[in-house]
């Protein structure tokens, strides 16, 4: 059942987020129960192989590079060094890499060729591999998931009537297409949204309906509370309260029974005991690491001492479908073999004793 079949309209999913909190949590815990080991969490590892500089104008986003937050901008990083942050995060109990770049959209470049190689690296480590690159094509869609790319984050955020208030870069349609050629190309769907941006429940609702309305809905589906950054057009909103959370999560999984509920951006406001009813009304993935992206977030020793005390066991990797096989990119391929190519003719002339032509100039 991957939508539940007893919620259809607007005002019956609004009656039952606004539910008594326990009956809400106990009705959650209760399916979460029927699809999902209520024991296991996935422990998931996000970093940024590219900082700052976004061109967009999402309210909540510090890494927008028209705000002046303390962020500094960072290009691509390397593989080497994706794939040293991986380790770290898999010896600590990490089973899934996500790695996020500040682009507005996916370009056909050198930088893209790279990140196809880090999924590649990464995916070969036994990792599942999830990236968030903004917009992407079909093509590109299928390039990332011969590289062996196990999900691709691309969040709606919230609400199509409350979408024009949080960003005006991009268009909702925009995002709902990147989620499509995702799905075209058989990769699995990670998509979410923040709340907490000053929008009404019924926005929180409306976000949730849109994947309702979906074909097939997103495998995973992070919840956010927004985390206000000083220097951003959100940074004066209060922070919701943990309760809000938790009835957010729950609806999130009464909802939508085998999908996985992502406790995501905001869990450093949150307490051990906000954090285990999370886990009980359905939450069944946490990130781990000090930081989301450019944002805090609580430490791999934090949470393994949460785990212990919660009887939680972290999540292997795969266990939601089966690994991808990475396979030769052939437009990388292409490359090195035209590189190749090009050393030989240097390395014959300089064995041949290639002298430059003289030029007489009069």
């Amino acid at each position: 059942m991957k939508i539940n079949p007893n919620y259809k309209t607007k005002q019956e999913l609004i009656d039952l987020y606004n539910q008594p909190l326990l009956e809400l949590v106990f009705q959650a815990a209760t399916i979460h129960r029927q699809y999902h080991n209520p024991r296991e969490v996935q422990m998931s590892s996000l970093i940024s192989i590219k900082t700052g500089g976004c061109p967009e104008d999402c309210g909540y986003c510090p890494q927008a590079a028209r705000y002046h937050t303390d962020v500094d901008a960072h290009k691509l990083m390397t593989v080497e060094d994706v794939v040293e942050q991986a380790k770290n995060a898999k010896a600590n109990g990490s089973s899934r890499l996500c790695m996020g770049a500040a682009w507005r959209e996916v370009r056909d470049n050198r930088d893209f060729d790279t990140v196809i190689e880090m999924v590649q690296a990464v995916n070969n480590m036994d990792m599942e591999v999830c990236c968030t690159l903004g917009m992407m094509n079909e093509d590109q869609a299928v390039r990332l998931k011969n590289a062996g790319l196990f999900a691709y984050n691309h969040n709606l955020d919230t609400s199509p009537e409350y979408y024009g208030d949080v960003i005006s870069t991009r268009e909702y349609e925009d995002r709902l297409k990147t989620i499509d050629n995702a799905r075209k190309a058989g990769i699995s769907v990670c998509s979410g949204g923040i709340i907490g941006m000053g929008e009404a429940v019924e926005d929180r609702i409306g976000m949730l309906m849109s994947y309702m309305n979906m074909e097939t809905p997103p495998e995973s589906i992070p919840i956010n509370a927004l985390v206000a950054v000083e220097g951003t057009p959100m940074e004066q909103q209060k922070p919701i309260e943990q309760w809000e959370l938790i009835r957010m999560i729950a609806t999130t999984r009464i909802l939508f029974p085998q999908s996985i509920v992502r406790l995501s951006a905001g869990r450093t406001k949150l307490s051990m005991e906000a954090q285990a009813m999370c886990f009980m009304a359905g939450a069944s993935s946490v990130f781990a690491g000090d930081k989301l992206l450019t944002t805090p977030n609580p430490e791999f020793n934090e949470d393994k001492e949460m785990f212990n005390i919660l009887g939680l066991i972290p999540k292997e990797p795969f266990a939601d479908g089966e690994k991808p096989v990475s396979q030769p990119d052939q437009i990388i391929e292409e490359k090195k073999r035209k590189e190749a190519e090009k050393e030989l003719r240097r390395e014959e002339a300089r064995k041949g004793g290639f002298t430059p032509r003289k030029v007489t100039v009069s």
